[in-house]
């Protein structure tokens, strides 16, 4: 049976945790595995990266699969708490949290907890998305210190908001402030993400968290994972359903959007947006088949797209179609569709089969 699969390249992973390394030698990696790592599978993808000194998550959820996956490194919680009762499963599962609110402190000083909980106190440095501002962030961490149910020392931890502009003077702002708390107080920190990793070395803490160029995507417009010497991990792909003769002036689709140039050849393929592909893709969108680039036909269908395979084509019903990766970069994808390779390899739905080799 012909499937829509998500092949999941192993040894590209590796690959790309290992460039990682080599950009910070002197700082440990927390490897962001959250929202499903990325679309390419939380576990398998932790039990590939086993080098990683940690792992990153978003929620308790997410947590609590890795530990009964048999994962025993520690895991923090980007997001925090999302409630009291998260204390105890906090301290329970032995996992970390970040915790950047009043509320979320006093959930854990009010705690009857049987071990302390380890803790990253999120400090705002400019991205006013969670964390402490700067005048406040002293009381906090007086507070966190003074509790018997936090783990000393705790963690420092905050997020660059525009890392992956390198015009920008605001990640030296955002550096300088999380230096200025770090220099002042006992902590391990942790600060750079992708782009920081790459791009900004005085980002590089006791810890870096790499997201999506563990996967070989790019965080930067305008150029691919490749550009910066990564490999794509996820290559999505399909196949040929049917192929079918289409006349010159005959319109293709919904919405007859698509009309053919020439006489031609027109490749039937078993994906569409109820498999995650983007339905705006528009026409000329490439596909790789054969060796060769084609280009999508009419609107994305919701189980089926069509594409001009040229008059003289010899393709065949049950060709391989790759929709993206190896040989067809996410990002140029995401960028005619006006969105992020991120949302891309994240909005595959259920119906796509993960294959890990």
């Amino acid at each position: 049976m012909q499937k829509v699969i998500a092949s999941i390249d192993r040894e590209a992973l590796r690959y790309n945790f290992r460039v990682i390394k080599s950009h910070v030698p002197g700082s440990k990696i927390i490897a962001v595995v959250k929202a499903n790592a990325y679309g390419h599978g939380l576990l398998e993808v932790a039990k590939t990266l086993s080098d990683a000194d940690a792992y990153a998550v978003a929620r308790i959820e997410e947590a609590l699969e890795l530990r009964s996956g048999g994962i025993v490194k520690p895991i923090i919680l980007l997001e925090g708490l999302f409630n009291p009762e998260d204390v105890q499963v906090v301290s329970a599962s032995s996992l970390e949290t970040a915790v950047g609110s009043w509320e979320q402190l006093e959930w854990i000083e009010k705690a009857n907890l049987q071990s302390p909980v380890k803790v990253w106190m999120a400090l705002n440095t400019g991205m006013h998305r969670l964390g402490l501002n700067e005048d406040e962030a002293d009381e906090f961490y007086s507070r966190l210190m003074k509790s018997s149910n936090v783990v000393k020392p705790i963690g420092l931890i905050s997020h660059l908001s525009c890392a992956d502009d390198l015009s920008s003077d605001y990640t030296k702002k955002q550096i300088d402030v999380f230096r200025r708390f770090a220099s002042a107080h006992e902590c391990h920190t942790a600060l750079a993400n992708s782009a920081g990793i790459l791009s900004w070395p005085e980002s590089h803490t006791d810890y870096v968290r790499p997201g999506i160029i563990l996967y070989g995507v790019s965080p930067y417009d305008g150029k691919t994972g490749e550009d910066l010497g990564l490999r794509p991990v996820m290559t999505l792909k399909s196949n040929l359903i049917a192929v079918r003769k289409v006349r010159k002036g005959d319109k293709v689709g919904y919405g007859a959007t698509w009309t053919a140039p020439r006489d031609t050849r027109l490749g039937i393929v078993a994906m569409g947006y109820g498999d995650g592909y983007p339905r705006q893709a528009p026409n000329g969108t490439p596909v790789l088949i054969n060796g060769r680039i084609a280009g999508t036909a009419g609107h994305v269908c919701m189980d089926m797209m069509a594409i001009d395979l040229g008059p003289d084509s010899a393709d065949k019903v049950g060709d391989e179609v790759i929709l993206w990766g190896k040989g067809l970069p996410v990002e140029k994808i995401a960028e005619l569709v006006d969105t992020i390779p991120y949302e891309l390899v994240l909005r595959l739905t259920d119906r796509v089969v993960k294959e890990y080799v």
